[in-house]
């Protein structure tokens, strides 16, 4: 009888247990496209599976900006969002966002805590790193049969490499890419961007192309634009430009030289609706072996040290994966770390000259 009834009162635990999870619900806003998938397969499928909570996924062209938004309506229905370092910083010290306790992450296998093992900058008081990802140049192979483009300068020089560009609608990246285009070393790059006359050297950099220049605002833009034949060089996000050649057979090919690189992650925005099943998500998702796993669906290097010996084949192939990351060793060379503390200083003044310049 008692060993029924201890039976009995385990499965009433375990159903309680289930039906708690189902009553549980994070609300993510990740990118979407290639990048969105990698969050899906990697963090959201298996996540559901082993907690039993469900995981509805949004996308948004730059998830930053509607969790300003909701936090400043008060009115939030996000839990976790994929946003760029810089903005996690901005909206932290805005108050925007829910602080971290960074003992809810996961420690290595043989113990290491998750801070020793995070690279430096991947944790701060409002943020938790998923990934490293670069702006890179781009070009459709087969629109250039003899020389190939090499560098930022190349980019620049529409006489030897003819045809319409794309780069993104903003300040950020454009002004540094302009510069290392215009000589600058890639070392030297936040200390010229730091003077008025730096600025404007990177303004006429520019101007020189600006009537070749088709402006993207999503990820998703530019190799389409690059497919539809209506660019064919683009200044882009790595993983974009990785998944429509590897997964679409695209003939794009990636410089490395000249990469600005930068990480991404996650944040809870202040009030989210669902806080203590958002910290679950994000340690399970911020896990060595989650990491590892979507670099393998997209080019973006993990930033949890022990998570990059772990990263496999890309998804589908028997073609490793570790040279087509942004922090694989020869795709370093001559490229250039994003300046947090520079664009969080002056994103909002560099910002608002750059939409006065493209208006004129």
């Amino acid at each position: 009888m008692m060993k029924r009834t201890l039976i009995l009162t385990s499965a009433l635990v375990a159903i309680a247990a289930t039906a708690q999870a189902q009553d549980k619900q994070v609300n993510l806003l990740s990118w979407g496209g290639a990048y969105g998938r990698s969050h899906v397969e990697a963090y959201v499928k298996p996540f559901e599976q082993q907690t039993g909570i469900k995981v509805q996924v949004s996308d948004a062209d730059n998830p930053a900006t509607p969790v300003k938004a909701q936090v400043e309506a008060g009115n939030v229905t996000i839990d976790v969002a994929s946003v760029e370092y810089a903005d996690a910083v901005r909206l932290c010290d805005e108050g925007l966002l829910e602080e971290f306790d960074p003992s809810i992450l996961l420690p290595t296998a043989d113990g290491t805590s998750a801070e020793d093992d995070f690279i430096e900058g991947a944790i701060t008081e409002c943020f938790v790193g998923t990934d490293v990802y670069s702006m890179i140049l781009a070009y459709d192979d087969s629109k250039f049969p003899d020389a190939k483009p090499a560098g930022a300068a190349d980019f620049f020089d529409t006489a030897k490499f003819p045809g319409k560009r794309t780069m993104r609608k903003g300040a950020k990246f454009n002004l540094e890419f302009a510069l290392m285009a215009d000589g600058v070393a890639a070392d030297q790059v936040y200390e010229v961007l730091g003077t008025p006359e730096g600025v404007d050297q990177a303004f006429a950099k520019l101007e020189t192309i600006k009537n070749d220049v088709i402006w993207w605002e999503a990820g998703a833009q530019p190799p389409q634009l690059l497919a539809d034949g209506e660019v064919t060089m683009a200044f882009a996000f790595n993983g974009r430009i990785f998944n429509a050649a590897q997964q679409e057979g695209k003939p794009f090919n990636i410089v490395w030289d000249g990469q600005i690189y930068e990480m991404e992650g996650w944040v809870v925005p202040k009030g989210a609706p669902n806080p203590e099943a958002a910290k679950e998500f994000i340690a399970f998702s911020t896990a060595p072996e989650q990491q590892a796993r979507a670099a393998e669906f997209i080019s973006y290097g993990p930033p949890r040290t022990s998570a990059a010996a772990m990263v496999g084949n890309i998804e589908g192939t028997d073609v490793p994966m570790g040279p087509n990351l942004p922090t694989y060793a020869a795709n370093l060379e001559n490229a250039l770390a994003s300046n947090l503390d520079f664009w969080v200083d002056h994103d909002a003044e560099l910002q608002e000259r750059f939409n006065a310049w493209l208006a004129n």
